[in-house]
């Protein structure tokens, strides 16, 4: 089977490049779906004892959270230390049933997949890119987004340039959707028709 990473910056188009690989029957894992389940359950008591406060219900306050990570920024590492494993946990037990539901191809959507430097193994790495004007427009479209927040995660991210320089396939998603559709058919139907000799060791190799 087939791994291939799928990364971007903030509101490039990740989660509609992944729909349309859903789309043509692959098997897509969502890095942020797994974290907002996490936050209902495995990641709510390391949480809590970490940043006393930040949960309610069993569930982790994010806004609560958010608050106190812009009070305290330096404590962002600390709580990727609790999430991060956890997510990577949940991978590994996709990538292992998706390979055995006999899937040629299997897509792990990972925004930081290039900044966070674990070795995940995967094949190859898509990009998904956009001008900085509609990213931003995209982004601060979303609730509870404001011009600081974005400011603050577009810095913690590698300029849309570097992303492109490492990654095997490259999505514009300011095309028209019919032309993304058409690229995401194209590379399913590669990965389908040849045979996995080789695999990467590390999200950051260069083009094939």
């Amino acid at each position: 089977m087939w791994t291939l990473g799928l990364t971007g910056s903030i509101a490039s188009g990740k989660s509609t490049v992944g729909k349309l690989f859903e789309d043509f029957g692959v098997p897509v894992f969502s890095s942020d779906a797994a974290v907002h389940a996490l936050y209902r359950g495995a990641a709510v008591a390391p949480i809590e004892a970490a940043f006393p406060g930040t949960t309610r219900d069993g569930e982790v306050d994010r806004t609560a959270l958010s608050a106190r990570l812009v009070a305290e920024p330096g404590r962002l590492a600390e709580l990727e230390a609790i999430v991060h494993p956890l997510v990577r946990a949940k991978i590994a037990e996709f990538l292992a049933e998706a390979e055995a539901s006999g899937a040629a191809l299997a897509v792990v959507d990972i925004p930081l997949l290039f900044e966070g430097r674990h070795p995940y193994g995967l094949d190859r790495v898509a990009v998904t890119v956009a001008a900085d004007a509609t990213i931003r427009r995209r982004a601060l479209a979303r609730p509870g987004m404001s011009v600081e927040k974005l400011d603050a995660i577009l810095a913690r991210q590698l300029p849309q340039a570097e992303k492109k320089a490492r990654a095997d396939y490259v999505f514009d998603t300011d095309l028209p959707l019919a032309d993304t559709r058409d690229a995401v058919a194209e590379l399913v139907e590669t990965r389908r028709a040849t045979p996995k000799t080789t695999a990467r060791t590390t999200p950051c190799a260069a083009k094939s």
